[in-house]
């Protein structure tokens, strides 16, 4: 009996060092990166980085600021349409659709979520970008709407789904109309979770490089018209990497580090929004 007692002991202790150590090699990576980012990009990371437009090669200082600035544009542009739209797919999927019209959505939204970012570029380009003759902000906008939207419209299904039966139950006993009791009872006890998915989308769409390479071209300028060339973060970073520079493979680095470090926020943020609803 006490050999048995060992062995189980000994094998659930064994199990529990092999959880750890798996994630550790989950959370590995990032600290990788992030303290790769920093020991290579924060010598370049000053405020003119920040605030001043980029330079030709070999005069001083130079910065990304077009770029955080058509960064924010593009994002903001994305979100305006593609929440409310994201938004009541979700709540369609998990509230009224049944049958094959529903299955076939939920198929296409789950198809979308994994369609290569390069592919929405593709797809962009040839909506947007071709009938206009021009790269535009509009442009770059409606290819990260094809990323955002699956990942919102799956978050907010799933989240409304976790609301319990009783609660929409209550409020039709009560006579409340059943589209009243979605958006105002039912996306109101949801509405945490259904923040965290848009957090995390925006994260992921403001880290996008592939799909703006085909979109939004990019500037050396600030840039007012929607319906220009415009600057964004990841392209600049790109931009800077492939140079034959090493001054900019500098500001590579810290143009990288600053955009990491914005998605890192967005994300501490939609956890902490999770956390507070549990």
């Amino acid at each position: 009996m006490n050999t048995l007692s060992f062995r189980r002991k000994a094998i659930d202790t064994g199990m529990r060092w092999a959880f750890c150590l798996c994630a550790f090699l989950v959370i590995l990576p990032l600290f990788m990166i992030f303290f790769d980012l920093v020991s290579k990009g924060a010598k370049e990371l000053q405020w003119s980085l920040l605030t001043n437009l980029p330079r030709p090669v070999g005069e001083e200082g130079g910065g990304i600021a077009n770029g955080i600035l058509g960064s924010f544009v593009i994002t903001l542009l994305t979100m305006i349409w593609s929440v409310p739209i994201a938004v009541m797919c979700g709540i369609y999927l998990a509230e009224y659709g049944k049958g094959r019209l529903a299955s076939a959505v939920r198929f296409t939204v789950d198809s979308l979520a994994g369609v290569p970012s390069i592919i929405m570029g593709i797809f962009g380009y040839t909506l947007v970008v071709l009938p206009m003759k021009r790269f535009s902000a509009w442009a770059g906008a409606a290819a990260l709407t094809m990323i955002f939207v699956p990942i919102v419209a799956r978050t907010t299904e799933d989240m409304l789904r976790t609301v319990s039966q009783p609660v929409r139950e209550a409020a039709l006993a009560l006579g409340i109309e059943r589209w009243k009791t979605t958006l105002y009872i039912v996306l109101r006890t949801a509405q945490a979770g259904i923040l965290t998915g848009i957090l995390l989308a925006m994260a992921r769409i403001l880290g996008e490089t592939a799909p703006l390479l085909f979109t939004i071209l990019g500037n050396q300028f600030w840039q007012t018209r929607l319906d220009q060339p415009t600057a964004a973060m990841p392209l600049q970073v790109f931009s800077y990497a492939i140079s034959p520079y090493k001054e900019w493979h500098d500001k590579a680095w810290a143009a990288a580090l600053v955009l990491i470090t914005l998605v890192l926020f967005i994300n501490i943020g939609a956890r902490r929004l999770t956390r507070e609803k549990r």
